[in-house]
Order: C-alpha cells, then structure tokens, then sequence
C-alpha cells in the first residue's frame, strides 16, 4: 500500500476500531509462519488504528500449540484449525472467539527467473509433475498427506518418487535443488530465490485454513479481538491476499 493509502486506511480503521482510549494495550499473539510475510505490513496498520502495540512470536502451528499447552499466556493465537479447536476443547483458548482469519492454498514455486509451468488445468498440473526433472515437498504434516494422496489418485505416485526430494518445497526449488517444489502458495514469499509459478487448479486445490482465537488466561483480550476485528477488515485481507494468502470461504 502506498503512504497515502495507508493513512487513509488508518484514519477508517481508527474510527472502526474505537482508537484514542486510554487502555492501549501490548498484544502478546503467537502466529503461524504463514502470516510472516503479511504481519510487517498489518503490523503498523493496527498499531495506527488502535493505538495498541503487537507482540508476535512466529512458528509452525504445533510447536506453537505445544508453547499454549505447557501453559504459556497468550492473547491471541493464530495456527491450524485442528490445533486451534484442540486447544479450545483443552480449556487454553476461548471457543465464543473463534474465527477464521485466512486460508492458503497450495502453490508450486520455482527458482527465481525460471520459466514457471503452465497450471491452468489438472492435466496441464499433471504435465509439470511428469516433465520435472526433480519435485520437492515436505512430506511430512498434511501438505505431504494431501500430495501423496493426490499423485495417487492422479496416477503420478511412481513418477513423483522417482525424483522427489524431502524438504520446504519453496527452498529446495529456490536453492536449484529441485526444479519444482510444492508448498503453502503463501510460505513461497518467504524465499527470496524463489517465484511463485501459480497455485493448483481449482479442481485439485487445498486450502489449509488458519483460525484465531484469544487465550482463556488473555492479559488483554480486548484489545486481541479488536486485531480480530481489525483482521477481517478490507485492508487487512487486501495485504493478506497480495502475500499469497485467501479470505476465508
């Protein structure tokens, strides 16, 4: 967003947010690495608008769940929808305030200047798959349960071991290790050596989705549902889209 736009934004979402209280607050949030690209530019948006300041620890949803079960205090986490329902059931975060904030589809990356695959169509999809010299995902977790499932039903499971290789689909394809990786279209912005050639047709796509709740022992749960509130407005999935992430269906 340009200088401009962001004031002009802030000024709405100032007004929207209720800001000028005497109760700013500092929001502890631990957040999937999936909003890593996004929370620099959200950041300075919410803070102007609510006067509120945030605190954000990054991570992959279990081990952050994992920091919530050992009794860490949180105000608000944003990970996984099963570790979020997970930690609701356990008592450690609040169900009235569950809400999703965005989901990320599946993408292929590449190495940065090299040509990207045509992914128009599943048979254009199956076509990349089969003329890669060498495929990279992480196999591990459910992008790696939904690939192999998927190769399976599209017939490519002997071709894609073939040449598959372990790892983070953007860094391997960003390194020159693989010449194709599949990963979150939304984690491929975190490797500068990588593009994003496109994501998976429609017909073949998976959408993780990634809800926020606020913590049952919340220090400011306030000011954590006003960043909800903030996270579900224009400007705030305008950032979010424009990093490779989708509203919420």
């Amino acid at each position: 967003m340009t200088k401009h736009a962001l004031a002009a934004a802030a000024l709405g979402l100032a007004i929207a947010l209720g800001s000028g209280s005497a109760t700013a607050a500092e929001i502890t949030a631990l957040v999937s690495n999936a909003f890593k690209t996004s929370f620099p530019e959200l950041a300075p948006l919410f803070e102007k608008a609510s006067e509120h300041r945030l605190k954000i620890a990054f991570g992959s949803t279990d081990p952050l769940k994992v920091r919530i079960e050992k009794g860490e205090t949180v105000d608000l986490a944003i990970i996984g929808d099963a570790a979020i329902d997970a930690l609701i059931k356990q008592g450690k975060l609040v169900a009235s305030t569950r809400v999703v904030v965005a989901r990320s589809g599946l993408g292929v990356a590449v190495r940065k200047g090299a040509p990207k695959p045509d992914l128009s169509n599943t048979d254009a999809f199956k076509r990349a798959i089969v003329n890669a010299k060498s495929i990279g995902f992480n196999e591990r977790g459910l992008t790696g349960i939904y690939l192999w499932g998927l190769f399976d039903r599209l017939g490519l499971t002997a071709a894609v071991k073939a040449k598959f290789k372990d790892g983070s689909g953007a860094d391997l394809a960003g390194k020159g290790e693989t010449e194709i990786g599949l990963t979150q279209a939304s984690e491929v912005m975190l490797v500068p050596e990588a593009d994003l050639a496109g994501r998976l047709p429609a017909e073949i796509q998976n959408f993780t989705v990634f809800p926020a709740a606020v913590g049952a022992s919340a220090r400011e749960p306030d000011a954590a549902r006003a960043l909800l509130k903030f996270l579900a407005s224009p400007e705030a999935l305008k950032v979010m889209r424009a990093k490779g992430l989708e509203p919420p269906a």
